[in-house]
């Protein structure tokens, strides 16, 4: 198995790639920077400077809160080059959750924006020694004028190990608080060289990011296999579903990725005149439904292939790599991956066709993270030991037919009993999502005297105007989902509870 090291996976394409182009940036003004590889080198060297100068060190961390920025990518590249670890979260956390974060991995420096600093500072109080405050466009690392400006240059990495903490993520926490899943140098190493052979990709090609940086998702998918290959990518410093389109026409990018919401998002507010894009790639993740995958596609101009993978996973496990991808399976496994199904109440292999757990066998440290951050107790329960090596429980239920193809089902709390019948929540709601008038959906179980549990959808209309009644929606489920899946009721909400990449936090749903 790979076991190179980040540092050496940037310091390689530096060297093959040095004019060719790394990364444009799309401020939200509609300004464009752009950089090559050897340009944007020369960046992270006097941001590692400015990190050293800060109090950085090998095994240091670094705590970063920003929205998608140069600097964002300048210090993830220069934390490496110094052997230390970055700790990317939300840029909109409270003061509540940066004294959380910070507490639990106990930065030597901390950035932020200078637009949030009030709010950072009171997070953060006196235990981060070091507070760097940047304006989160191209001035960040074009100008001297800067908190990463430093004459010193770091040209050359420490002599960074496979097995050196390179990150840590905290999780999005759609079911319960955040974990932190620690990464390693051999992890990044690892899913550059793995994604980008699982999506061919070539130095000509570029991805379009808009998805928050600070997630897995454009780190793993996007910018570490672009690393690997010289390819660039586009980032744009927020999303916008109305922009998406065009931004990508604008950009000249190849390749995206996306989450079903934002895709659904997407399809609401882009222009009805707007033409299609001619694409060569998407990857999406997530329960999307047929209407609306069709529509993507056509809108995309190609068809989306779904992905399953999680932070913990690091490169994907499963992807849809059929001739002719469709909306709801996440194919077979990838790379050499291998994948056990088995029944959540005996952990017996299940049978096809049956839900059951994935389990995925990897090394913790190299395609695997290597465990949650100070949870020996959740770390454990996570993995188990064969005689093949680490199997990774994830939690999360898929059906693998006869054919091998796997669909997701959704999350081992997301499938309620009603009647003594399985129905999966994640499913329900990427049907309702397409009912009339919907533009989005929760669903939710709901204790019941006669059924154990029943469903109920909490709905976002299209149009706030002409909102849907529940009436229409009761006739429209009785057309379109099987009696358990109907809900039993429905409330109409302005809007849902949200991580920042739009998944959706079920357990804020009505409280």
């Amino acid at each position: 198995m790979n076991s190179a090291t980040f540092q050496h996976t940037w310091d390689s394409a530096v060297r093959r790639h040095t004019d060719s182009p790394f990364l444009v940036f799309r401020a939200e003004s509609g300004e464009a920077s752009e950089w090559t590889y050897g340009e944007f080198d020369a960046v992270v060297a006097r941001t590692a400077g400015g990190l050293r100068a800060a109090g950085v060190s090998p095994g240091s961390a670094v705590h970063v809160a920003l929205r998608n920025c140069p600097a964002f990518v300048a210090l993830w590249l220069a934390a490496s080059r110094l052997g230390a670890c970055l700790v990317p979260v939300d840029p909109a956390s409270s003061p509540r959750d940066i004294a959380r974060q910070v507490r639990r991995v106990r930065p030597a420096v901390g950035v932020c924006a200078s637009a949030r600093e009030a709010v950072y500072h009171e997070g953060v109080s006196t235990r981060v020694p070091a507070v760097l405050a940047l304006a989160e466009d191209a001035r960040d690392v074009n100008g001297a004028e800067t908190p990463l400006f430093c004459t010193e240059r770091v040209e050359k990495g420490e002599r960074v190990q496979p097995d050196d903490r390179l990150a840590v993520m905290f999780t999005s926490g759609t079911t319960s608080e955040p974990k932190g899943v620690v990464l390693t140098q051999a992890n990044y190493a690892h899913v550059a060289t793995v994604m980008a052979k699982v999506a061919r990709l070539r130095p000509h090609h570029r991805w379009h990011v808009a998805l928050p940086l600070f997630h897995a998702n454009a780190q793993y998918y996007c910018f570490a296999p672009a690393i690997a290959v010289g390819a660039s990518v586009a980032l744009s410093s927020a999303f916008s579903a109305s922009g998406w389109v065009p931004h990508a026409r604008e950009l000249g990018v190849t390749h995206a990725s996306l989450f079903a919401a934002p895709i659904r998002m997407i399809l609401a507010r882009t222009a009805s005149e707007e033409p299609p894009l001619q694409l060569e790639h998407v990857w999406f993740a997530q329960s999307l439904g047929a209407e609306h995958y069709e529509r993507f596609a056509r809108l995309a101009g190609t068809r989306p292939r779904q992905l399953y993978g999680m932070t913990e996973t690091v490169a994907i496990v499963s992807a849809d790599s059929g001739a002719h991808p469709v909306h709801d399976v996440i194919g077979t496994p990838v790379a050499g991956r291998r994948i056990r199904v088995t029944d959540p109440a005996n952990g017996n292999a299940a049978a096809p066709g049956a839900t059951g757990e994935l389990h995925v066998l990897g090394t913790p440290g190299r395609d695997l993270f290597v465990g949650y951050l100070d949870d020996e107790e959740t770390t454990a329960r996570a993995f188990s030991t064969g005689p093949e090596g680490t199997w990774f429980a994830t939690g999360d239920l898929v059906s693998r037919g006869v054919d091998g193809v796997l669909r997701f089902t959704g999350r081992v709390d997301d499938v309620i009993k009603v009647s003594g019948e399985n129905v999966s929540l994640t499913e329900v709601e990427a049907a309702v999502a397409q009912a009339p008038g919907v533009l989005e959906a929760a669903v939710v179980g709901v204790s019941d005297p006669l059924r154990d549990t029943v469903p109920v959808a909490y709905v976002v209309a299209r149009d706030p105007n002409e909102p849907p009644h529940a009436e229409d929606l009761d006739e429209w489920a009785v057309r379109n989902l099987a009696p358990a899946a109907r809900p039993r009721a429905w409330h109409l909400i302005d809007e849902l509870p949200r991580t920042s990449v739009g998944k959706v936090r079920r357990f804020r749903v009505g409280n």
